[in-house]
C-alpha cells in the first residue's frame, strides 16, 4: 500500500485532499424549508425515523454508509454461494488471520449480532460487571439483558468536551486495578472500544491496550476490544503516538490480536461492507460460539452474511492497512472541527473519527438535559440545512429501572462522515449552515417524548417541540435567507 505523505498547499489554507476520484454519483435532494419541517414533524423529531429522499447531507452515521472501491464492487462478483464451505469464506478467513493473526474467524451479520453471542458465552449470572471505557447503546442493552452492568472508567479527559489530549477513550488504569482488586470475582469481562462512539469517537492509544492487557491476564480476566472504529483509531495511533509513526499498520492490527482475547467488529464500518465477525486465539471460547452461530446468525461459512458483502469486506479489510484509504474521514472530520472551532462554535476536540461533534450542551445552554438538547440542535439542523445528524445525548440512554432519567455525560449532536463519500464543498456547506444556527441558537428550544420505548428509544421514539420555537427558527431562517433552499 502507498505510504502516507502530506500535500501541502502553496497558499495559506490548507485542505484535506482526496485521494481518490468519484466514478459513479448519486443525486441528491434538497427541500425546502416548509417541507423539511413537515419531514422531521412526521418523525416524530426523530432523526432516524426520516425518511432517506428528504434527506440532503445524511449524517446520521458511518455505519454501512462508506463508499466501496472499484476493487470491492468487482469482489463482488466472484462470490461463491454455497450455502456451507464456500470459498468466500475461507478467504475472509485467511485475511482476518492475515491482519490480527487470529487463530478462529466466525462470521455474524453485524456488530450487534456479535455482542448478543458474546454476552450469551461470558455473562454467567446477573449481578456480574463489564469494566470498560465506555458503553455502546447496543453493547450495554446486551450486557443489561441477562443482568450485568457496566462500568464505565475512561479517564476523565475522556468526558471533557474539550482537550488536547490525544487519546482521549483510555481506560483509567488505576480505576481498573481497584475493580480488579475489590470485585475481580464479578467481572465478566473487561472491554475496550476503539474509538468510543458516544462521547466523539476518541481514539485509544497503544500504551492503554498494552497495559490493560497485562492487567486483565495478570488476574485471569478476558479481555475484548471492539474494533469497529479500528480504521480510525489506527490512523491517530500511526499520528500520534510517535513509536508507532513508523510501523506498518499490519503490524499494529496483529499486536492488538496478541493482546486481546477476542476482537469482534461490524463490517459496516471496518472494512466499509456489511456484516461482521468476532476474532479469537482461546479454542474453549471458540466451541462455545460455534455452538451459538447456527442457531442465531447462520452456517459457519456465512453467519447471515451475504457472500458478496464478504467478498467486499476481503478486500475492504485489505484496503483498511492503506493510509490514504483511513486517513480521509479524520482529515476531513479535523478540518470541519478547525473551521467551527475558529467560529468559537463548541465542538469536541481534539477532533476524533467518525464524525465531528457539536457540543449540545453548550451550544443550547439555556436548554436543561430533561429537555434533551442534543436532540433540539438535531432537529433544528435539519429544518434549516436537510441536514441529517445524530443525537448522542441523553435520548441515547434509557430510563432506569425505577423510571428515572439518567442524563448523559455529554449531550452531542454527531455529524458522521462516511468514508469517501461527501465533497469538501458540502463539508462547507455544512460548516456555514451549522454557523447560522449558532448564531440564532436561542431560538431553539426543547423536545418531549410522546412515544417512549423502553429499550433503545432514540432508533424509534417519537417527540415533539415544547413550545412553537421551530416556527419562529424557520421565520428567521426565510428573513436571513429569502427564496433560498
Amino acid at each position: 500500500m502507498a505510504d502516507f505523505k502530506e500535500i501541502k498547499f502553496f497558499g495559506e489554507q490548507q485542505l484535506p485532499m482526496e485521494m481518490h476520484k468519484v466514478r459513479i454519483i448519486q443525486k441528491l435532494n434538497l427541500l425546502p424549508i416548509d417541507e423539511r419541517v413537515k419531514s422531521i414533524t412526521e418523525a416524530g423529531n426523530n432523526t432516524f425515523l426520516l425518511k432517506n429522499k428528504n434527506v440532503f447531507l445524511d449524517m446520521l452515521t458511518d455505519s454501512g454508509t462508506n463508499a466501496m472501491s472499484d476493487k470491492q464492487l468487482a469482489a463482488m462478483m466472484t462470490a461463491d454461494d454455497s450455502y456451507a464451505g464456500s470459498e468466500t469464506f475461507y478467504r475472509l478467513e485467511a485475511k482476518i488471520r492475515e491482519i490480527f493473526g487470529t487463530k478462529h474467524f466466525l462470521p455474524a451479520h453485524q456488530g450487534r449480532a456479535c455482542e448478543s453471542l458474546l454476552a450469551q458465552i461470558l455473562i454467567e449470572r446477573p449481578d456480574q460487571i463489564v469494566p470498560m471505557n465506555y458503553h455502546f447503546t447496543t453493547t450495554k442493552a446486551h450486557i443489561s439483558r441477562f443482568g450485568a452492568e457496566v462500568l464505565e472508567i475512561i479517564i476523565d479527559e475522556g468526558l471533557e468536551a474539550k482537550s488536547d489530549k490525544p487519546f482521549k477513550g483510555d481506560i483509567n488504569l488505576d480505576a481498573l486495578r481497584y475493580i480488579i482488586k475489590t470485585r475481580k470475582d464479578d467481572i465478566a469481562f473487561v472491554r475496550i472500544e476503539a474509538g468510543t462512539n458516544l462521547i466523539g469517537g476518541q481514539p485509544v492509544s497503544m500504551q492503554n491496550y498494552r497495559e490493560v492487557s497485562k492487567i486483565c491476564h495478570d488476574a485471569g480476566l478476558i479481555f475484548v476490544v471492539d474494533a469497529s472504529l479500528l480504521a480510525d483509531n489506527l490512523y491517530f495511533i500511526k499520528t500520534r503516538e510517535a513509536e508507532y509513526k513508523d510501523v506498518p499498520i499490519v503490524e499494529i492490527m496483529r499486536e492488538i490480536g496478541r493482546l486481546s482475547d477476542i476482537i469482534y467488529f461490524s463490517a459496516r464500518k471496518l472494512g466499509c461492507a456489511r456484516g461482521g465477525g468476532i476474532c479469537l486465539n482461546r479454542d474453549d471460547l471458540a466451541e462455545k460460539l460455534r455452538e451459538l452461530v447456527p442457531l442465531y446468525e447462520g452456517f459457519l461459512t456465512y453467519g447471515g452474511m451475504s457472500v458478496r458483502e464478504m467478498e467486499a469486506l476481503t478486500v475492504g479489510l485489505d484496503e483498511t492497512l492503506d493510509m490514504d484509504m483511513i486517513s480521509q474521514a479524520p482529515q476531513f472530520i479535523n478540518h470541519m472541527v478547525d473551521e467551527l472551532s475558529a467560529l468559537n462554535i463548541p465542538v469536541v476536540t481534539p477532533a476524533g473519527g467518525l464524525g465531528c461533534h457539536l457540543n449540545a450542551k453548550e451550544i443550547l445552554s439555556h436548554l436543561s438535559q430533561d429537555r434533551y438538547p442534543a436532540g433540539a440542535l438535531a432537529s433544528a439542523l435539519y429544518i434549516i440545512s436537510g441536514i441529517r445528524g445524530m443525537e448522542r445525548g441523553t435520548i441515547s440512554e434509557q430510563r432506569n429501572p425505577d423510571g428515572t432519567e439518567p442524563f448523559a455525560n455529554m449531550e452531542l449532536l454527531r455529524l458522521a462522515l462516511p468514508r469517501r463519500v461527501f465533497t469538501l464543498s458540502q463539508v462547507k456547506y455544512t460548516i456555514d449552515r451549522v454557523n447560522w444556527l449558532y448564531q440564532n441558537r436561542e431560538l431553539v428550544g426543547g423536545l418531549k417524548f410522546t412515544e417512549e420505548p423502553k429499550i433503545l428509544r432514540f432508533f424509534f421514539g417519537r417527540l415533539a417541540p415544547d413550545s412553537n420555537w421551530q416556527e419562529k427558527l424557520v421565520e428567521k431562517f426565510k428573513a436571513d435567507f429569502g427564496e433560498s433552499l
